[in-house]
């Protein structure tokens, strides 16, 4: 394995071992945050839907997420799975 391939390799396992969908972050959210702050938290979402003023945003995969429902930028209620 070349010099190239190993710090690669190294550089991914510690990007995953940062990940920002963790059970300290989840603590700090809040029912009315703005998303803004919750960006600034949690990072890019990886999923967002939503209408009418109302949304949902979900960090994570399907083992290990956190879940955001807003009401308009404000956050409304949260969940998480997995979390260490």
């Amino acid at each position: 394995m070349s010099l190239r391939s190993i710090a690669l390799l190294s550089f991914c396992v510690l990007l995953a071992a940062c990940s920002k969908v963790n059970q300290e972050n989840y603590s700090k959210l809040s029912a009315g945050m703005s998303k803004a702050d919750v960006e600034v938290l949690l990072g890019k979402p990886a999923d967002c839907s939503g209408a009418l003023g109302m949304s949902s945003c979900t960090w994570g995969d399907k083992n290990s997420f956190i879940s955001v429902q807003y009401a308009g930028d404000k956050v409304l209620m949260f969940s998480g799975q997995g979390l260490k």
